[in-house]
């Protein structure tokens, strides 16, 4: 997974913004905030995992789909890309 590694510090910046989201999530419910304000929170939250998803799976798509990253792109990747939307959508 080269390219994870090339944008490693990317990444893990998006992670870092995500757990704090959660920690707000879980603080908000804790202190009895209001609703609207722990849904907004879950929104941001649930969008920033879906862009880090979507960085991962197009660095994924770029080098094992278009690139020469895999030995057998049209099995390999491709089947493992479809599993990975598959639970994605669930």
């Amino acid at each position: 997974m080269a390219h994870v590694a090339q944008d490693k510090k990317k990444l893990v910046a998006g992670i870092s913004r995500i757990r704090g989201q959660i920690n707000g999530i879980e603080k908000a419910i804790k202190d009895g905030r209001e609703c609207g304000e722990v849904l907004l929170t879950l929104a941001a939250c649930r969008g920033a995992l879906n862009s880090l998803m979507a960085e991962i799976l197009e660095g994924h798509v770029r080098q094992h789909l278009l690139g020469r990253g895999a030995k057998n792109p049209e099995l390999t990747a491709g089947e493992e890309l479809i599993e990975v939307i598959k639970r994605y959508l669930k």
